[in-house]
């Protein structure tokens, strides 16, 4: 069963890092389905999201694709408020079903958008952004996870970055709300699991392949069916989990 989780992760790690993502939703489903221990299973994903979603930021900086400015509004809000969800404790039932709603309606909205993705670039309204990221971090914090799932479809829903941007923007918006979330987990008092190392190690393979084939090889209609199936992945997992 241990081989089978790994090679699972493996997939996990290299098909999320191939849009910019750590994978802390994939994770938690993951752990969720192989019966891992429930007081494990945040710390983890957000410590598997790290490294991940580092590999994946780096593949896409050094590929020219990452803008700063859209990334900071979001963070300014998004840092501290991650910090404070992870440290509440609340039922996730209810907030599983309102998400998985929302990611499905974004789905839906990418497959169904007229024209290309790769258009004019749109004005990213700040106080928007700020609001945003305040929203999305105090959320990712509380079910641990970075964030991507949610940020990646705003981006190209309003055009503010093209897929590759998207992709390199939600990356590092990722690894700083897992810094975040993983932190409120530390002054809470955590747990992780002794094979922690080798779940690292293999996310870490993945994310490698992942980052460097979202990067450089995938063409942007790719790059958009694979976020596709990630958002539709997302939404069966929040469901089912």
């Amino acid at each position: 069963m241990e081989i089978i989780f790994l090679i699972v992760l493996l997939v996990v790690a290299y098909l999320y890092s191939s849009v910019g993502h750590g994978g802390a939703s994939g994770y938690l489903a993951m752990m969720a389905l192989f019966g891992i221990e429930m007081v494990y299973m945040k710390p983890s994903a957000l410590i598997l999201n790290l490294f991940v979603s580092l590999i994946a930021f780096i593949a896409y900086y050094r590929g020219g694709h990452f803008r700063f400015k859209i990334l900071l509004p979001f963070v300014i809000t998004s840092i501290p408020m991650a910090f404070l969800g992870a440290k509440l404790e609340i039922s996730p039932e209810l907030y599983k079903k309102i998400l998985g709603a929302c990611l499905i309606i974004a789905t839906l909205r990418i497959v169904i958008q007229p024209g290309s993705t790769e258009g004019a670039r749109k004005h990213l309204p700040v106080g928007i952004a700020l609001v945003t990221g305040a929203v999305v971090g105090y959320f990712s914090g509380m079910i641990g996870i970075g964030g991507g799932i949610i940020l990646s479809p705003l981006l190209l829903l309003t055009r503010w970055t093209s897929m590759k941007e998207t992709a390199a923007v939600s990356a590092a918006f990722i690894f700083l709300n897992s810094s975040a979330g993983l932190a409120g987990h530390i002054s809470a008092g955590m747990e992780v699991p002794p094979q922690i190392f080798v779940w690292v190690l293999v996310a870490v393979l993945g994310g490698l392949a992942g980052s460097y084939s979202g990067s450089f090889r995938y063409s942007v209609n790719v790059m958009k069916y694979v976020v596709t199936a990630v958002l539709i992945l997302a939404c069966i997992k929040l469901y089912i989990f």
